[in-house]
């Protein structure tokens, strides 16, 4: 479950808010399936007031926005997931002398020459 990102509010998330900034435009759609690095989640009365800067339009979901339904294939995907993780027999490719290689899901890359 996603909280309203806005300052203090403590409200379950049920719309996203994406920005277009070459059209000007603020979107509030129903609430994505993951957390985005460039949008924000919102609670139901956050997403209905929410006020775009002057020039600016905003473009909103027309009805109503309600919390996602949590099935049992989430709970499977999120179990699968947690048991891959602690796993104890993840292989790990050493990194090779040169300094660069990969690191489990981590890629080592050599730092800048000092010429």
């Amino acid at each position: 479950m996603r909280r309203c990102s806005r300052s203090g509010c403590t409200e379950l998330a049920v719309a996203t808010l994406t920005y277009v900034y070459a059209d000007s435009t603020a979107v509030v759609g129903p609430l994505a399936t993951q957390a985005e690095p460039h949008s924000y989640d919102l609670c139901t009365a956050h997403a209905h007031r929410l006020t775009a800067p002057r020039g600016w339009e905003v473009v909103r979901f027309e009805g109503e926005f309600a919390p996602p339904q949590h099935s049992s294939d989430d709970l499977t995907a999120l179990a699968e997931a947690v048991r891959e993780a602690g796993r104890a027999d993840r292989a790990v490719e050493p990194v090779p002398a040169s300094g660069t290689g990969r690191r489990g899901h981590l890629r080592v890359l050599p730092g800048p020459s000092e010429d």
